[in-house]
């Protein structure tokens, strides 16, 4: 029986038929207060004359995304916010999303409007003609463009791609796209096994689901960002290739920890050469001092190279002042450590060593905590 919302709609002033969704739409935020309104207004009229819903899972904006996305629904009651307090990540994000809904197809799609809208009916059409479990928006397909992405990252993006297939069952042209859509029971099947962190839910899925999914592709033109900040960054880099690692070798070895093991191996020797080179002219306490800073400045060039900002000049000042203060804390612990350990052994190679390493853990787990905080 067909169920009438006696809200009528301003615009319109037409009653809107409650009807169980066909299709949920899954929006992962973070600080997108400004695109939610916008992202509403196209999916509005992208989807006339289908049942569909869109949940925004938000992760505590302190911006009031989810103010702004509770505002409108209580107009649009199938515009609806799931706010995480204390859990963060697009990838879990999207998880708990699509674990929310009933609808037996599942569009992901970011708030940013980079993403084309109007791709969503020919995607709903392919899945309702039971030909396909997946289909993709791509940006690699014929037809298909990145739109004004700088030749850095263009290549970034190709190189991913390019592992990405090593871990994957499906060729594909863009299996790191974020835009898709999915037959819910097909998602179910993976979700025990999908690694539910990282930000690129589409690989996960295609490594983690049990089944060989039948994928379509459909090409799009990438949008430029019109409010906000990307959320690329070294450590969204990092996540990935964590992901990769975990879907390839996971089931055998421990990957986080060997990487772990591995990022301090490798800043160990670096800081020894240096501190090596550093004793011939200084003593010990200021070329561990010297070492230290240069660490910390390769770091920061390296994290400041994967930021994409509107407001660059503002952004890269805020960026660094930030690092510095958080790099700042390890760099006194890192001075004092080793200054202690070589009063007392006069091993310059053990303190040098144990400072590098208490340093680079501070630095590696404050950004992963910064990014999982903001993602």
């Amino acid at each position: 029986m067909l169920t009438l919302d006696p809200t009528l709609l301003p615009a319109t002033g037409i009653l809107r038929a409650r009807l169980p969704a066909d299709l949920a739409i899954i929006v992962p935020t973070y600080n997108e207060s400004a695109n939610i309104p916008l992202l509403v207004e196209k999916l509005e009229a992208a989807l006339v004359g289908h049942a569909w819903e869109v949940i925004f899972v938000d992760d505590d904006s302190p911006d009031g995304t989810a103010e702004v996305v509770n505002q409108i629904g209580r107009t649009l009651p199938h515009i609806r916010c799931i706010q995480r307090v204390g859990r963060r990540g697009l990838s879990s994000a999207v998880i708990e999303g699509v674990l929310s809904v009933n609808a037996p197809y599942v569009a992901i799609m970011d708030a940013d409007l980079q993403h084309d809208e109007s791709l969503l009916v020919p995607m709903l059409r392919l899945l309702e003609a039971r030909e396909t479990d997946l289909v993709v928006g791509s940006r690699y397909t014929n037809g298909g463009s990145v739109g004004e992405w700088s030749k850095t990252r263009h290549m970034m993006s190709r190189l991913a791609t390019s592992l990405s297939q090593l871990v994957v069952r499906t060729r594909l042209t863009d299996p790191m796209s974020g835009f898709f859509m999915v037959r819910r029971e097909c998602f179910l099947n993976a979700t025990h096994r999908l690694a539910g962190n990282g930000y690129k839910i589409l690989l996960d899925l295609l490594a983690s689901s049990p089944d060989a999914l039948r994928v379509a592709e459909l090409p799009y033109q990438f949008r430029a960002r019109m409010h906000g900040e990307s959320k690329l960054d070294s450590q969204v880099v990092i996540e990935h290739a964590l992901l990769l690692a975990k879907k390839a070798v996971g089931q055998y070895v421990p990957v986080r920890p060997l990487f772990l093991a591995g990022l301090l191996v490798g800043a160990v020797v670096i800081h020894l050469g240096l501190l090596s080179g550093a004793l011939r002219w200084l003593e010990f306490g200021v070329a561990q001092a010297v070492a230290s800073i240069f660490g910390v400045v390769v770091s920061y060039i390296l994290t400041a190279s994967f930021k994409r900002r509107r407001t660059d000049s503002t952004a890269a000042i805020v960026d660094l002042f930030s690092f510095l203060m958080t790099a700042s804390v390890g760099l006194a612990g890192n001075l004092s450590l080793a200054g202690v350990l070589y009063n007392e052994t006069r091993m310059w190679w053990l303190a040098g060593a144990a400072g590098a390493i208490l340093s680079t853990l501070w630095t590696h787990m404050s950004t992963a905590a910064a990014t999982t905080n903001r993602s």
